[in-house]
């Protein structure tokens, strides 16, 4: 099944997930999860993007050509701790499914250490740098209820307040269903 995406506004974005209960079988949500972000062409989802405040998010770089590094990075994390970030911080322009048509320079650092639970209920403590860093940093913060957007300056918040009141009416064109909490 393929969701909509929950866009800017909706309080579920702004909740910190709860845990999932270890060995709940989870393998119809990941699917569904899986179909709902390739149709949105997106790179990676949380759980929160479509209503659930669970500690849930997925990844998948492998359509990425222009990053070989990411050829087989396709990944379930449920229930994740980021353990660690560590090296010098680099910009790169990031984009995300529930804040359509908003790309902007983030500052991230460029490696981690994350331990979670993979879609076999098996625990895994990795390392991740450079995009798969970022991509896993950028979902994480989901469930932690962030957004990319508040790594902005407040300058540059004030100039995106007008296209993000839109986003939240869902006043914006996308190519995927969105759920947009003040829609009329």
């Amino acid at each position: 099944m393929i969701f909509p995406i929950v866009v800017y506004g909706d309080a579920v974005l702004r909740k910190k997930a709860l845990d999932i209960k270890k060995g709940a079988d989870l393998k119809t949500l990941v699917q569904d999860m899986f179909d709902t972000m390739t149709a949105a062409h997106g790179i990676g989802l949380a759980a929160p993007q479509i209503g659930k405040a669970v500690r849930l998010f997925i990844v998948d770089g492998t359509s990425l050509d222009e990053e070989p590094e990411l050829h087989d990075f396709k990944k379930v994390f449920i229930n994740a701790q980021l353990l660690k970030e560590s090296c010098d911080p680099w910009e790169f322009e990031e984009g995300c499914l529930s804040i359509p048509n908003i790309r902007e320079k983030i500052s991230r650092k460029a490696k981690i250490k994350i331990r979670y639970y993979d879609e076999n209920w098996e625990l895994q403590e990795e390392e991740f740098d450079g995009m798969r860093a970022r991509i896993i940093q950028h979902e994480y913060d989901h469930i932690e209820g962030k957004l990319f957007i508040d790594y902005l300056t407040p300058l540059k918040k004030r100039m995106l307040k007008g296209k993000l009141a839109d986003i939240s009416k869902g006043d914006v064109d996308t190519e995927y269903r969105i759920l947009a909490p003040l829609r009329r």
